[in-house]
C-alpha cells in the first residue's frame, strides 16, 4: 500500500534535513502545530529490506515511546509487525541517529506513557475508538548505544 504523499515527503526531508523534519505540523493530522517526530527505520519481516517511517514520539529517560496507531485502522501498522519480528531497529531523532531495540509497553507502563503521547497528539484517543477493539501498541525504542552521526 503506498504512503500518503505528506508521509512520503517528509521520510524525504528527514533524510536530507533531520533538523528541519524533526517538528511536523500536526495540524494535517488532527494535532495542533509543531510536534517531534523520529524516524524509524526497520527492516521489512517479508522483504528484508529497510523501511522508514516518521512517527510521533516522546522521550522516556534515554529512550523515545510512539504509538503503533495507524490511524485507528484496525489492524496494527507494518513497522510494528516489523518490530514483533525483529526488534532491532534505527532511529533518527532530528541529527542524532541510534540503532536501538523495540519492546512493547503493557500495564500499567503502557497507561501512563499512552497518556504522555496523547497530551503530544490528542487524536490518539479518537483512533483508539475507531480501532475495532484492537489494543493500539504503546512501542518503547531503547537506543543500545551512543548516537552515531
Amino acid at each position: 500500500m503506498a504512503l500518503p504523499s505528506w508521509i512520503t515527503d517528509h521520510i524525504k526531508l528527514y533524510k536530507t534535513d533531520p533538523a528541519k523534519a524533526h517538528l511536523w505540523d500536526s495540524s494535517i493530522g488532527g494535532g495542533k502545530g509543531l510536534i517531534p517526530t523520529l524516524l524509524l527505520t526497520t527492516k521489512g519481516r517479508k522483504t528484508g529490506r529497510e523501511i522508514s517511517i516518521p512517527l510521533i514520539y516522546a522521550p522516556y529517560g534515554s529512550a523515545y515511546v510512539v504509538i503503533g496507531s495507524k490511524g485507528g485502522a484496525p489492524e496494527h501498522p507494518d513497522w510494528y509487525k516489523n518490530l514483533l519480528a525483529d526488534p532491532t531497529c534505527h532511529i533518527q531523532v532530528s541529527t542524532a541517529g541510534y540503532t536501538a531495540k523495540a519492546r512493547t509497553a503493557s500495564g500499567e507502563e503502557r497507561a501512563r506513557l499512552w497518556a504522555q503521547l496523547q497530551k503530544i497528539y490528542p487524536p490518539y484517543d479518537d483512533y483508539q475508538r475507531a480501532a475495532k477493539g484492537r489494543e493500539i501498541p504503546v512501542v518503547v525504542l531503547e537506543p543500545q548505544g551512543p548516537a552515531a552521526s
